[in-house]
């Protein structure tokens, strides 16, 4: 049974969410305040995190930067549609996926499904690979940067991993997203992985203004570019 802490001060989001996590076979804890996520966090280890945006003690984010100093673990966002603004910088420090306020109980379950195959089931052919001074180890399930062990999410991980094994190719923009996402073009749009894109060029560039590895082909999607 997969564990998910379920982070919410809505006390009739809470009891509808529980219910429906439950009947699909997941394990849930919840946490109503940012400081009670901590003490879960701290405490248990998680499958996926479910962040309300808008705490009483704080905001989602603080969870989120937390947990992504020691965990690639799957976060989902819940926003309000007046808080949509904030995405962006939710993927930016380490979210994979939100879905905005009101929402049908099953499409949340779709999408937590969805990233927990991402997350479980990313198979790799070979145990590493390397290129422009980064390594993948697949069986480490890391990825390092001239020996350093880079700091990824779960989706960073596997785009960087998708990209190093097609060297010098370039990905549509659409076959990344069927990749990574099941297809499921519903749930991550186009905007999505432009950030994931701009995140990753972050921590394995020299320079991200100027991506030297990552590039982009306008009109068409991604190349991993083999310089060294």
């Amino acid at each position: 049974m997969e564990n998910i802490l379920l982070v919410e001060d809505d006390l009739n989001l809470i009891d509808g969410l529980e219910y429906s996590l439950n009947k699909n076979g997941f394990s849930v804890d919840i946490a109503r305040t940012v400081r009670e996520a901590f003490s879960f966090c701290a405490d248990r280890k998680y499958d996926l995190l479910i962040l309300d945006l808008t705490l009483p003690d704080g905001m989602g984010f603080e969870i989120c930067k937390r947990v992504r100093l020691t965990s690639t673990v799957p976060i989902i966002f819940l926003t309000a549609s007046d808080e949509e603004v904030n995405v962006v910088m939710g993927l930016d420090i380490g979210g994979d996926d939100y879905i905005t306020k009101p929402f049908k109980l099953n499409e949340l379950i779709a999408r937590i499904k969805a990233l927990l195959r991402r997350s479980n089931a990313f198979q790799k052919e070979t145990s590493a690979v390397s290129s422009n001074g980064i390594t993948i180890e697949f069986m480490n399930n890391r990825a390092l940067k001239n020996g350093q062990a880079l700091e990824l999410t779960v989706s960073e991980f596997k785009l960087l991993s998708l990209l190093m094994q097609n060297p010098n190719i370039t990905l549509t923009r659409t076959g990344i997203l069927d990749k990574l996402w099941d297809g499921d073009g519903d749930f991550i749009d186009d905007n999505t992985l432009s950030v994931y894109v701009r995140r990753l060029r972050r921590k394995i560039e020299d320079n991200p203004d100027h991506p030297q590895i990552l590039l982009t082909v306008r009109g068409i999607g991604y190349k991993w570019n083999v310089v060294k």
